[in-house]
């Protein structure tokens, strides 16, 4: 039996859950990659266990993603990010390969304990294929989580509503209340 994952959001693409193995509980910031303890949940909780090492080397590269990836994510176009996740990619490559059921691709990497942040940082490329402007921060000013906007019209601005949406509207509720 694998460990809980104990963060309040989970199942965001892969970039985006990396950045949020990093999140604020009772105003404190808590992180999950703090070992390779946390590595092995959240490579689990990814579909990343067994694929890839959870060892030392591999947390390390891991975290190399996480601040390349945050300062991608947080400042677009910046070119410090830009060049910092270049970096995390120059360690994969994608291998082009013929499968029975036709057309596929292969992440090759040369050191395997870079395989984890790869993956990370070229989800993020194909986001923001998808859609860029709906990589969000959650909009909730005490909130550090990250998420993938699916709502049909685009519009979602919470990393929860059932957390920091109803903690906006009743902080609201309550400035109203208290106004003369």
């Amino acid at each position: 039996m694998r460990p809980l994952d104990p963060r309040p959001l989970t199942g965001e693409p892969v970039s985006l859950d990396l950045l949020n193995t990093r999140w604020m509980r009772d105003g404190e910031r808590q992180d999950l990659l703090t070992g390779p303890e946390g590595l092995r949940i959240w490579l689990a909780s990814n579909g990343l266990g067994g694929r890839f090492p959870a060892d030392q080397a591999s947390l390390e590269h891991l975290l190399l993603a996480r601040e390349a990836l945050a300062a991608a994510v947080d400042r677009p176009g910046d070119p410090a990010g830009i060049e910092r996740v270049d970096a995390v990619l120059e360690h994969g490559r994608i291998r082009a390969t013929l499968t029975a059921e036709g057309p596929g691709e292969e992440p090759e990497f040369e050191d395997p304990t870079w395989g984890a942040a790869w993956t990370a940082a070229r989800d993020y490329l194909d986001l923001l294929r998808a859609a860029p402007d709906r990589i969000r921060r959650c909009a909730h000013e005490a909130c550090i989580l990250h998420f993938f906007d699916t709502s049909r019209n685009g519009t979602r601005r919470w990393c929860s509503m059932a957390a920091c949406g109803n903690r906006a509207k009743a902080s609201r509720h309550y400035a109203k209340t208290r106004t003369p």
